[in-house]
């Protein structure tokens, strides 16, 4: 596994990083074995990966409660990340989305972040955080300042409840703003070789001001790795809103995948380690977040941060993939 610097922090982390979104067992992803998770989160370590992300809104705090078992008298092992931003209380807030009987509110303001990092810290069962991500950006009718949000982040910074701060699903505009107002380490965004929306915009802006750039979803939420087919029945909210899995544009994706072949039996990897491997080269300060609950999964996702693959394997899967991207 290969480390870098988080944005212009001290913090060390993996290349690759452990999503913890389908460990909290919701709706999106289906129920989910907590010892299995556990034991992941741990063979995850002894992989390498030291970075574990995770969020209130997965699964309704159970993923942070999973992990904060996980880390249990280890804690000093792993970079820690979780997120702010969504609450589900029935307080103010816009509206993201329903799901599992409830309604998920945006919500920056200074006086629900402060509740909402100590009832992290709490299901953490942590006295610190390394990296505070801001999940979602607020909207109106409940539209925070950036200004407001990033006051109350400063301050747990200062009381040593977080060490460094992130941002995730901004504009390039609202990087300026948050920059503005403190020290940010991070962007995190959706980005694959499927999905490369954020290519001229946000990666340019986290090179501008020294931050690290987490992709999120690199795998297209598995339609990457190569173990679905076009028989394979599609579980969960998360799966079946990608446009990738419907079966017209699944045998696309399959037919590009099988190009591959020369390339992963040259690097003896798998398709899950050359996705990861292509999206880590895309930029020099790039962390890939991968989401895994078993074993097997996170096995997988570690060898993609040791793959350091030649420009002209960048460029013939860049020419494979053209075809799909510019649909």
């Amino acid at each position: 596994m290969r480390y870098k610097k988080l944005g212009n922090s001290e913090i060390e982390i993996s290349v690759v990083g452990l999503g913890a979104w389908a460990i909290g067992g919701d709706s999106n992803w289906g129920e989910s074995d907590d010892n299995m998770s556990i034991r992941t989160i741990h063979e995850a370590y002894d992989l390498g990966i030291t970075l574990v992300d995770t969020a209130p809104a997965y699964g309704l705090g159970h993923s942070e409660e999973v992990v904060g078992k996980a880390l249990k008298g280890r804690r000093s092992d792993f970079v820690l990340e979780t997120k702010c931003g969504l609450v589900w209380d029935g307080g103010d807030g816009s509206v993201l989305m329903s799901r599992d009987g409830v309604t998920l509110l945006r919500n920056l303001s200074a006086k629900s972040l402060r509740k909402q990092i100590e009832e992290s810290l709490s299901r953490l069962d942590t006295d610190y955080i390394d990296i505070f991500v801001t999940h979602w950006q607020s909207i109106p009718p409940f539209k925070y300042a950036i200004e407001e949000t990033m006051g109350a982040l400063n301050e747990f910074v200062k009381e040593g409840k977080i060490r460094a701060i992130g941002i995730s699903n901004v504009t390039p505009e609202e990087v300026d703003e948050y920059c503005k107002y403190g020290t940010i380490s991070l962007i995190q965004q959706k980005f694959s070789m499927l999905d490369r929306t954020h290519e001229k915009t946000l990666m340019p802006k986290a090179k501008e001001h020294g931050l690290t750039f987490q992709a999120y979803s690199p795998l297209e939420r598995g339609i990457l790795t190569g173990k679905v087919t076009m028989d394979t029945p599609i579980k969960g909210i998360a799966k079946k809103g990608i446009k990738w899995f419907e079966l017209e544009n699944r045998a696309k994706v399959l037919a590009v995948l099988d190009k591959f072949e020369p390339i992963c039996k040259k690097y003896n990897c798998s398709l899950t380690n050359l996705a990861i491997a292509w999206t880590a080269a895309q930029m020099d300060n790039m962390n890939v977040l991968c989401g895994a609950r078993k074993v097997d999964q996170v096995a997988d996702n570690a060898k993609g941060g040791d793959i350091v693959l030649e420009q002209v394997d960048l460029d013939f899967i860049n020419n494979a993939v053209a075809p799909l991207i510019a649909e």
